[in-house]
């Protein structure tokens, strides 16, 4: 049996899988460079990620600056998201337990989702993280905890 693939279907699939493949990590093209910060499939500590909510996704992007000496309040986000530490360091940890995550600038990370959590810079400067957040549209991406400022 003779099986023939028309010559559109060939050049469809070149486009479509240079496409799809456009944006990796390892991406070869002059002039371009592609720098994986982070991927996972848990968070900081191991926590699996849930499934995504119902509803109208909707992504959020903050800024959030930490002078030295300061802590986040206790609080938990009820959707994924994931940052990079661009200024400073910044220690991360749980409520229910004592194990601490310490960044440095540059890193990455997964973010606990639905786990009482905070950071802490205690370092001498000010901390920067940028944060992108997976939520749903009209819904918080954080929830601070009660009697908390």
């Amino acid at each position: 049996m003779n099986i023939s693939i028309p010559p559109f279907l060939l050049v469809f699939y070149f486009f479509f899988n240079s496409y799809v493949y456009a944006h990796t990590p390892d991406i070869k093209q002059k002039g371009i460079s592609v720098n994986l910060i982070t991927q996972s499939d848990a968070s900081w500590d191991g926590t699996p990620l849930p499934h995504y909510p119902a509803g109208q996704p909707e992504i959020t992007i903050l800024k959030i600056t930490v002078q030295p000496g300061v802590s986040l309040p206790m609080h938990e986000h009820p959707y994924i998201n994931a940052g990079i530490l661009t200024k400073g360091q910044l220690t991360l940890g749980r409520q229910d337990n004592d194990k601490k995550y310490h960044l440095k600038a540059g890193d990455g990370f997964t973010e606990l989702v639905n786990i009482w959590h905070y950071g802490e810079n205690e370092g001498s400067t000010p901390a920067e993280v940028v944060m992108f957040y997976a939520g749903v549209k009209g819904k918080p991406v954080t929830v601070v905890e009660k009697n908390q400022k």
